[in-house]
């Protein structure tokens, strides 16, 4: 059943050919940065898509779901393992604490860690069920009031409060860019945190893994990988624009 967000995708849209291209457009990205496309992790962001259409995507090759609401991320877990299908589930909207039990079991990456009150509560809540939480700092480099995330400047501050925690695992960084018309106009914010990124795995600090940069969507993906993106997050472009 599909939740009932208020929203409709639309479904006259060819979503294995959609995948088909846009694997195109990422290893061509990835060349042009002279990486391996094999390098780059694709998320199908399948907020408001119903179950059916989804498992066209995993049918197509895709093996990353991401959804950005804990209560669609259970529905659909449900849902999928039902049919028989084994994905991995990333969390990457924003994720309030008292919602942190509900995904605990079955979450593969978290991308929205951006608190030290979250971090203490995901940890807490990954002790209890025995797993160790891989997670991915969600910093706001152009610092939009709008949106989520620590600015780039507190980054190695969190990274020293949340070392400490033993049932989380940070795995990487995660930035949305401003909307933009033109992607070269966001270029800057997925170079900046690039820096970061490089910056800290360097440092080599104890229970940091620097795995992961998590950036670009259906409009800035290319320019992302070209500036150093590992995972891509891509929703319209798979599944069509969401009415």
């Amino acid at each position: 059943m599909t939740p009932d967000t208020g929203k409709q995708v639309d479904i006259h849209v060819d979503i294995k050919e959609n995948i088909e291209r846009i694997k195109e457009r990422v290893e061509k990205a990835a060349r042009k940065s002279g990486r391996s496309p094999d390098e780059i992790k694709l998320i199908a962001v399948t907020k408001n898509v119903e179950p059916a259409r989804i498992l066209e995507a995993i049918d197509a090759g895709i093996w990353d779901l991401g959804e950005n609401r804990v209560q669609e991320m259970q529905e659909k877990v449900e849902a999928i393992s039902t049919a028989g299908r084994k994905v991995n589930w990333h969390m990457i909207g924003h994720l309030q604490k008292n919602k942190v039990k509900y995904l605990v079991d079955s979450v593969s990456i978290i991308h929205s860690l951006d608190s030290i009150e979250l971090a203490q509560e995901i940890d807490k809540r990954a002790k209890k069920v025995g797993r160790i939480i891989n997670v991915l700092i969600q910093v706001n480099v152009a610092e939009e009031e709008s949106k989520f995330g620590i600015f780039k400047d507190e980054v190695n501050k969190f990274i020293e409060d949340i070392v400490k925690y033993d049932n989380i695992r940070v795995k990487g960084l995660m930035t949305i860019a401003p909307k933009a018309a033109n992607p070269e106009d966001v270029r800057f914010v997925f170079r900046e945190l690039n820096k970061i990124f490089i910056d800290i795995r360097r440092k080599n600090i104890d229970n940091i893994d620097m795995e992961y940069l998590s950036m670009g969507m259906s409009n800035d993906f290319e320019v992302a990988i070209e500036e150093g993106a590992n995972m891509v997050r891509i929703g319209t472009a798979i599944f069509g624009v969401r009415r």
